[in-house]
């Protein structure tokens, strides 16, 4: 098994490593003719749909505040399935759900590093 620093520092610096070409190629398409003009274009097409958006979103003034509220739902709902199967987890329980169709699912648990 490899050491756990050892791929953490790889991984840093494969992160490094993506992070400077991002930047060059950023600063290549800042430098090609056109190309500003083309995200000005996009800008504006963008402000045009966002106008048509908010006009359509005022009509279905109800139908979006019960989307809000079903994303809060759905959002608490996936909290409280992640804590019980941990919880059924721990305890060596068999952890699977199944939907409508019959098809199962298993859990799929992953492990993040943030700073400190």
């Amino acid at each position: 098994m490899q050491d756990l620093q050892e791929v953490f520092g790889r991984l840093q610096a494969s992160k490094k490593r993506q992070k400077e070409i991002r930047s060059m190629y950023k600063d290549a398409l800042d430098n090609t003719p056109g190309y500003k003009e083309l995200v000005e274009d996009l800008k504006t097409m963008r402000a045009k749909k966002k106008e048509v958006e908010i006009a359509i979103k005022e009509q279905f003034s109800s139908e979006m505040i019960e989307l809000d509220d079903l994303k809060v739902d759905i959002e608490s709902d996936n909290q409280l399935l992640s804590d019980i199967a941990l919880t059924q987890f721990v305890k060596g329980e068999t952890v699977e759900v199944s939907d409508e169709y019959e098809n199962q699912y298993e859990p799929i648990f992953k492990v993040t590093f943030k700073k400190m």
